[in-house]
């Protein structure tokens, strides 16, 4: 049976003026910290503290992340939508470990695919972070990469949340649209997360590490050799499996994601009305559920 075609989209989380802009405020330090070796001159102060640098990002991304997680809740998130994204982001952080370390195997990337599709860009940010902060404590991998990998996976989720369609593309195209968004957007993370360990690696280490006193075309030419070098294949494989999770359970997960929205109805508020005096010597309060009387 075909699943009926809703006649607006319900967000758990609305993003409000704020919301938004403390969104682009951390989205634009966030490209700032990931891009720096590119920004900075070799003759900058940034670039002599080549070592240094990701853990001072690190430390501001952390802040900024926080700033943009408080101000979302200030949004009316109902306990609906606080108990979703419970639900959503442990079963993010169970999947990560599932096929660790295995050709880039990672399921919760589908999961969070599909989870912005329904829900929205606002919630896709909220969960992606909190998913990924919430398997870091799971797998032990709380570390400088933590606050990049929360910041690159809040993209990740939020711009499914923004692909066209969101009401009345369904079946194959959305499957489809889905999926190539899914291959894509797992390559980008894959370099994207590159960037915050490549300054790590010492200019002596190898030809692919970050020069501080190289020009940018030459550290570009580096870093896409390091890439090439050491992430392409967990890349490939992680872009892969998320495209086969999506074709192939991507409907049943769909299907689930918009039952259980449409009975939460996000943006439906709880009204009650005044008691009306009855015939029989009782009050009626009418609720959302019906009549109940009580007496005078």
């Amino acid at each position: 049976m075909r699943e009926p075609r809703p006649k607006a989209r319900l967000h758990a989380i609305a993003l409000g003026p704020r919301s938004l802009a403390a969104l682009a405020l951390v989205s634009a330090v966030g490209v700032v910290a990931f891009g720096w070796p590119f920004l900075a001159p070799p003759t900058s102060r940034l670039s002599a503290h080549a070592q240094d640098a990701p853990w001072l990002f690190a430390g501001l991304l952390v802040l900024l992340v926080a700033v943009v997680a408080a101000t979302i809740s200030e949004s009316d998130l109902g306990p609906k939508a606080v108990a979703m994204l419970g639900v959503l982001a442990a079963t993010g952080a169970a999947l990560r470990p599932i096929g660790a370390g295995t050709a880039g195997i990672e399921p919760m990337f589908f999961l969070m695919v599909l989870s912005g599709r329904v829900l929205g860009p606002g919630f896709g940010f909220t969960l992606g972070s909190v998913t990924m902060f919430a398997s870091a404590l799971l797998t032990g991998g709380v570390g400088p990469w933590l606050p990049f990998q929360m910041l690159s996976m809040g993209w990740f989720t939020m711009g499914a949340g923004l692909l066209p369609g969101p009401v009345r593309l369904r079946g194959r195209g959305e499957l489809l649209l889905l999926a190539g968004y899914g291959f894509l957007a797992s390559l980008a993370y894959g370099t994207v997360m590159n960037l915050a360990g490549w300054p790590f690696l010492s200019a002596a280490a190898s030809d692919i590490s970050f020069d501080a006193h190289a020009s940018v075309p030459a550290n570009l030419a580096r870093f896409l050799a390091y890439c090439l070098a050491t992430s392409l294949g967990w890349d490939l494989g992680r872009a892969g499996c998320t495209v086969v999770l999506t074709l192939f359970l991507g409907p049943a997960v769909l299907r689930a994601l918009r039952r259980a929205t449409r009975r939460a109805a996000f943006e439906t508020a709880v009204t009650f009305d005044a008691r009306e005096p009855s015939l029989d010597g009782y009050d009626t309060s009418r609720s959302g559920t019906g009549a109940v009387k009580h007496p005078t």
